[in-house]
């Protein structure tokens, strides 16, 4: 064999596996600022689990997802005996939770969310968005030091239990540094991501998230 032939080929082979890992998703760069501004009132929004309405006799009630003792405590009316009431509460979580972000999204089975959790593990900070009846891609972020690696996770309805990922493609991530080091993630993003099913149609997710990042464990 040529010896200067077979180097050529070894050199070039090494040169295309460098560009391909280089070109490996390495997330998107954080940019930390010291003050973020713009609006966040969303957190001081609130709502009560979804399987929580007013009655019309002012009453808090469950539809949907309920224990079946709840329906022995109301009348056919709806409404909640009287000397049920302080059981009825025992069952039924009527608890106001504060809005953890707001955004909006062009993905599969999304129908907006309210919240997000950001949660210590190791030395990274992971940050998913909740699902709901009609929302069911998540939002989730692997934040460590100064990079930011988003992706959705869609658990179809149409295929339950079978995760479907979708890549970051472009992006952009601005987190408030003085909340960052009192434990909160007060972030504003724009992302676009790579649908590997359609891949002429666009995806992307953008908004706020405010919310308390809470030790490994507790979340």
């Amino acid at each position: 064999m040529n010896h200067k032939l077979s180097y050529l080929h070894i050199t070039l082979f090494i040169f295309i596996l460098s560009v391909s890992c280089g070109t490996k998703n390495e997330g998107i760069q954080v940019q930390f600022v010291e003050v973020l501004q713009g609006d966040f009132s969303f957190a001081e929004e609130w709502s009560y689990p979804e399987n929580v309405f007013m009655n019309s006799f002012g009453q808090l009630v469950c539809d949907g997802l309920c224990d079946d003792a709840l329906y022995r405590m109301i009348d056919k009316d709806g409404r909640i005996f009287e000397d049920s009431l302080s059981r009825y509460y025992q069952f039924l979580d009527t608890t106001r939770y504060y809005h953890t972000m707001a955004s909006e999204a062009q993905c599969y089975e999304w129908m907006g969310t309210d919240y997000a959790i950001a949660y210590q593990s190791g030395d990274s900070v992971r940050c998913y968005t909740m699902c709901n009846a009609g929302t069911h891609s998540s939002l989730v972020l692997s934040i460590i030091g100064d990079r930011c690696t988003p992706r959705i996770e869609l658990n179809s309805v149409a295929n339950p239990g079978v995760l479907h990922y979708y890549e970051v493609k472009s992006g952009s991530i601005k987190i408030d540094e003085q909340m960052w080091r009192k434990r909160i993630l007060k972030a504003e993003f724009d992302f676009s991501f790579t649908d590997t099913d359609r891949p002429e149609e666009p995806m992307w997710w953008q908004g706020k998230i405010y919310t308390e990042i809470k030790p490994d464990g507790e979340v």
